[in-house]
């Protein structure tokens, strides 16, 4: 978890309250990711807000920028905005737990807490699924209906003589 050091938010000796830190996401961060990413040219920025309280924390994470996709229908690049925001719950345990999805239990012993993962989930999670250019032209979508789904004809399956003479012998 060395790699991620950056990222931590250091809670140890801030006062209880609201706290603001602002992380640089780049190419580097998802460098640290031993994943393939769908995108290039990552320019985002992580705004975290903290409230400290005695026994646990509020985190209010919010990422924005831009991403470069390459479009599925024209296979053109486009920068898709990115916009997200996640709320997590951050306690104090005996060893770390993050089986719960909106609370985080760490152990009472850290001084920091490393947000480099709810970052990269933040921003996966505004990634869509279908990646369309927004400057895709009309003559782009009637080529698509051209060829919809429900054009192919899904013709019978050719069944091998062989089985068909097995089936004869169970009835």
């Amino acid at each position: 978890m060395d790699k991620f050091r950056n990222y931590d938010i250091e809670f140890s000796g801030l006062k209880n309250g609201k706290h603001e830190f602002r992380f640089e996401i780049d190419k580097k961060f998802f460098q640290l990711f031993d994943t393939e990413q769908e995108f290039t040219e990552p320019k985002i920025v992580a705004d975290i807000l903290m409230d400290k309280h005695t026994t646990f924390l509020e985190l209010w994470i919010k990422t924005s920028g831009t991403v470069n996709l390459v479009c599925d229908i024209t296979n053109e690049n486009f920068d898709h905005p990115i916009e997200h925001e996640i709320d997590v719950l951050v306690n104090f345990g005996e060893e770390y737990d993050d089986s719960n999805v909106d609370v985080i239990t760490i152990p009472k012993t850290n001084h920091a807490f490393n947000a480099s993962q709810l970052i990269y989930e933040d921003v996966m999670l505004s990634i869509p699924m279908k990646k369309v250019s927004p400057n895709i032209s009309d003559e782009d979508f009637e080529i698509l209906e051209k060829f919809s789904p429900q054009d192919i004809v899904e013709e019978e399956p050719v069944i091998d003589p062989r089985w068909e003479a097995l089936k004869k012998l169970k009835d």
